[in-house]
């Protein structure tokens, strides 16, 4: 059954980057330890025993737009599973990869749609936190929030769950573990009645 979790890398007070898009040392952990996880992270063997099997369950990834702008969509190969949906009022660039398996749709119920077309029943969607994956918990899309906490703090910045202004309760960490100077958790989403 196909599992919609919201995920990023941030902060203990809660941000993925500063407000300058900076991540700082939020994504360090990614090259201390002695894991090949893939040509660009070498983790912890405790992170590489979460990371992995994550990212394999992985079929389709949902971004923003400033996420693509950001990473120049990954030059066209998305960086977890074999689709990337990106929320956009703006069409693909002109001329941008066109083989490239990414999606633009103009909003988040409807990038969560297609991503479950593409993903099938038998692999995750994941969805970046911050504004798109705060206004997917919102709407109530999200099944899972898994966050990669690393010890520093921001004092501000771009939050993860976006601009959600509401009151939400999870369950308790199904996933709680202890990497090199990264604890990895996972909480499922009690649904709204």
């Amino acid at each position: 059954m196909t599992t919609v979790v919201m995920h990023n890398v941030v902060s203990l007070d809660g941000f993925i980057a500063d407000v300058n898009d900076d991540v700082g040392p939020l994504f360090d952990w990614y090259g201390n330890g002695d894991v090949e996880i893939n040509e660009y992270a070498r983790v912890s063997q405790a992170s590489a025993g979460y990371v992995q099997p994550s990212m394999a369950r992985i079929g389709t990834l949902v971004v923003g737009r400033h996420v693509f702008d950001m990473t120049n969509g990954w030059e066209g190969v998305p960086p977890a599973g074999e689709h990337l949906v990106v929320v956009s009022h703006r069409p693909r660039p002109a001329g941008w990869h066109p083989d490239a398996p990414f999606h633009f749709v103009d909003g988040v119920a409807q990038a969560l749609d297609k991503a479950r077309e593409l993903t099938g029943e038998d692999r995750d969607i994941g969805v970046a936190a911050g504004d798109v994956g705060g206004q997917a918990f919102a709407l109530g899309l999200i099944d899972e929030v898994a966050m990669d906490v690393v010890p520093v703090v921001f004092g501000s910045g771009k939050r993860y769950f976006g601009s959600v202004g509401t009151r939400y309760l999870l369950d308790d960490p199904h996933v709680v573990i202890r990497g090199n100077r990264v604890l990895h958790l996972r909480y499922r989403v009690r649904k709204q009645p």
